[in-house]
Parts: structure tokens; sequence; C-alpha cells
């Protein structure tokens, strides 16, 4: 249309300017909004803070003897929890006990463990805030001996010299319940404490008359010790009964011909009692370590072996430890629903940040519709506390005395001047012109009035 003049036609050192008066007012967007955006990012970190959705870099796990079922396992966790960006460091120990003495103990610097059960109880693990991320395996009670002795029963075994391994395991404490359980105490066995290597080699060499020691099936240890001649396994004929007088035992089946179906080693099913290996640790561990940990139990245990279903492990019971809020929710549920879809990093945030996102968007909506007005507002203080000045100069104006009118009326005309001056280097958004010239218009008007009054006849 005619008389339009486009940006583009515009010199250069105009355009400057069409941007400021065509653009929001980026200081009155500042001083509106900082006061918001301070008070939301307050409480965004404070939330962040207390919830503390990111889980330390490292974890640290007690596991067992060297070359234990416990180290394999171990470094196996390791392995997983490094594709999240987890370094999980091993500290050796001497097997179950000392791994639970480790985690009552806060400055030990142990955050996770392997523990059997039967090692503790319910009230012990309450009072020293333990929890149990689940059991995950069976963990069979494997007693070998020297086939130049014929045992059937626990009490074939007075007299022998038996190894039980260091005080650190559960196995000494668990032989002597076995023990008790059929009339006999630990004097009635000549028992010594060494570690599973030497044991072996005492075993070989006809030291010692057997050797119990609780370990996965898949142990080497373990495979080994099938396959020696003239060394045999000790059936638990009365497995069932073992059960029900100690409920952390479970009956197993080791199945004829597992080891090698074609030189059929074992010879026959044996029956074996059973803890479980449970993954303990404090309390206090993250949630979100607690997730990551469970997960890596079910890709390591969650397959068919010697004594499981396919996923039978890991599992939440088996345990007499509490369960962990989030391992048991897995257990019921599987994956939490955002981890299937998203990086587990991701998914850990918006899960634990939820409930603080939904509470800051019930904050930011009312103070959505409070900011726009003050914004508004702000704008044009901007304008009418020129009003203000106006409104001094009639003041001035009508409060003069008679013979002071002239003096005072020039006076007032100057200050209109500046006045005017100043509205005139407003920078104000287009969208408030309106009240930018009508402002313009009112002291036009007042300094009409002034020069009217001064050209006025002052006498009768």
């Amino acid at each position: 249309m005619f008389g339009m003049v486009s940006a583009s036609h515009l010199p250069d050192s105009a355009m400057p300017k069409l941007f400021k008066f065509t653009t929001l007012s980026l200081r009155d967007l500042i001083l509106t909004f900082a006061p918001v955006i301070f008070l939301v990012a307050g409480l965004s970190y404070l939330a962040y803070w207390i919830i503390d959705p990111f889980p330390p870099k490292v974890v640290t796990i007690s596991t067992g003897q060297e070359n234990s079922g416990y180290e394999q396992l171990a470094k196996r966790y390791a392995v997983v929890l490094a594709r999240q960006g987890i370094e999980v460091r091993q500290k050796r120990s001497e097997g179950s006990i000392d791994n639970l003495q480790r985690l009552q103990d806060p400055d030990s610097g142990i955050d996770i463990a392997f523990v059997q059960s039967g090692s503790t109880d319910m009230a012990h693990a309450e009072e020293h805030d333990l929890i149990s991320l689940g059991s995950l395996f069976m963990e069979p009670v494997w007693l070998f001996y020297r086939d130049t002795r014929q045992l059937r029963q626990v009490r074939d075994l007075r007299g022998l010299k038996i190894n039980v391994g260091p005080p650190g395991t559960g196995v000494p404490q668990l032989f002597e319940k076995i023990l008790s359980a059929n009339g006999m105490a630990p004097k009635d066995v000549r028992l010594s404490d060494l570690e599973n290597t030497p044991s072996t080699v005492a075993l070989l060499n006809g030291k010692i008359d057997g050797m119990v020691f609780s370990s996965a099936a898949d142990a080497l240890l373990i495979q080994m010790l099938l396959q020696t001649p003239g060394i045999k396994l000790f059936q638990f004929t009365q497995a069932e009964a073992y059960t029900r007088r100690f409920p952390f035992l479970s009956k197993v089946v080791l199945p004829r011909g597992i080891v090698d179906l074609g030189r059929d080693i074992p010879e026959r099913d044996y029956r074996l009692i059973a803890p479980t290996a449970t993954l303990v640790a404090r309390e206090g561990l993250h949630p979100a370590l607690v997730d990551l940990f469970v997960q890596a139990a079910a890709e390591i245990h969650g397959k068919a072996g010697w004594f499981q279903r396919h996923g039978e492990f890991p599992s939440a019971s088996y345990t007499e430890i509490p369960v962990a809020n989030s391992a048991e929710k897995y257990y019921r549920n599987g994956p939490p629903f955002l981890q299937r879809y998203m990086s587990f990093w991701l998914a850990n945030f918006f899960e634990r940040m939820w409930l603080v996102i939904v509470a800051l968007g019930a904050l930011i909506l009312p103070l959505s519709r409070v900011v726009p007005p003050v914004y508004v507002w702000k704008v044009r203080s901007r304008i009418y506390r020129w009003y203000g000045q106006l409104r001094m100069v009639e003041h001035a104006m009508e409060d003069a005395p008679p013979e002071q009118r002239a003096a005072v009326y020039a006076q007032q005309l100057l200050r209109l001047s500046e006045i005017e001056s100043r509205v005139n280097q407003l920078s104000i958004p287009l969208s408030f012109a309106e009240e930018l010239y009508g402002l313009r218009s009112h002291i036009d008007f007042v300094r009409k009035r002034i020069d009217w009054l001064m050209q006025a006849p002052t006498g009768p």
C-alpha cells in the first residue's frame, strides 16, 4: 500500500531502533522474571540435593577368598555395571561371616557384599540397617571325602579330620548346626580351617579325610573334585529333614550325568542341602545402585542351572534379611517402565525427580498467570511515573502567589521541556505506544494551558 515503508527499505542506522521498539522490553522481562527464575531454580536445587537422583560412580563390594566363587561373581558384576559407568571395586574377604561383619561396620568402606543365608536373622539385620537385594543362587553344602572311608550319615564323621574353612566363611557356623542336629559337638570331629585351595591339596595328599565348603555348582573346584578319582561326594539322605529344621536351607538334587553325560559323572543323583547366596547392602545404599545391582543379578543369575529353573533367580525369597523396596518392585513387576525405553541414567532421573517436576509445574502454573500482569505493570509504570511529574507542575501553577505567577509559569515551562525530553528517550514496546503518545499529548496539553495562563489578563 502507498505510504508504507517496509523494513527492507529502511536505512541501516534505523534498523536497531526499529527492533528496539518492536520487541519486548528485555530489561523489564529480566526484572519481572528474575525473582520467579531464582525461586524455581532454588527450589529445584533444594529438591535435587534432597532426592540425590544420581548415584556415586564408585561402589565397593566385599567378595570372598582368592579364586572363590564370590570373587569370580564380583568380576562379572563389575563388567555389567561398567556399562553404566559405575566402577565396582572388589575387596577380598574370608567369606560370608566376614562380609556380614564388614557391612555392620560403617568404617569398613564396604557398600555391598555376598552373604550366605543362615548367617544372620531378621532382628539382627534390622538392628544393623541391612537390606537384601535378593537371593542369587543355591549354594549347596559340598562334603568331599576320600573313597577309603564309608560315609552314610553325618555321625560317620566322628573322629575324622575335616576341613571347614576359615572362621570368616559361613561354613563353620553352618557345619556346627549340622553336627548339633545329629547330636554331635565340634570336638567330636577334628576340624581344620584351611582355605579352599590348600585344603584341596591336603585332601588329595591324604592329610585330611574330607573337606566341607559351600559354593555354586559352576565353581571350578566343584567341577574338578567331581571328576577326581578317589574322591567322593557325600549325599545328605536326610535332606528334607534338614530343610524342616533349618528354614534357610533348601533341598536340591545333583542330577546323574550333569557333569559329563558321556562318562556318566556323577553316576547317580545326589541329594544335597543348600543355603542361598544373597546380595546384602546397607540401608543407605543409593536406590539407583540397588536397581543396577538387581538388574545385573537378573542378567547374571537368571538362566537355568544345575539347581534352578530359568528365571527362578534372583528372587525376593530364600532370605531372612528385609528386601529393599526397589528390589521387591523389580521382582514383582520387572524393570521400571521408563528404563524399558530410555537409558538408565535418564530414566533414573525422571523416576526420582517426577514428583519434583509435578510440584514445580503446579507452582509455575499460577506464577505464569501472575508474571504477565506484573510485566505490563512494570512497563506502564515507566510511563505513569511521569504523570506524577505533570501533577507536580500543575500543583506548582495552582499554588503560585499572584505576584510570582509569571516567574513560576516560565519555570514550569522549562520543567515541562525537560520532562518531554526525558519522555522522548523512553524505550517502550509498540504494544504500549498508546500510553506513550497519550503521555506526550498530555504534556502538550499542560504546556498549552501554561501558555494560555501567561497570556491571560492578570487584572480587572
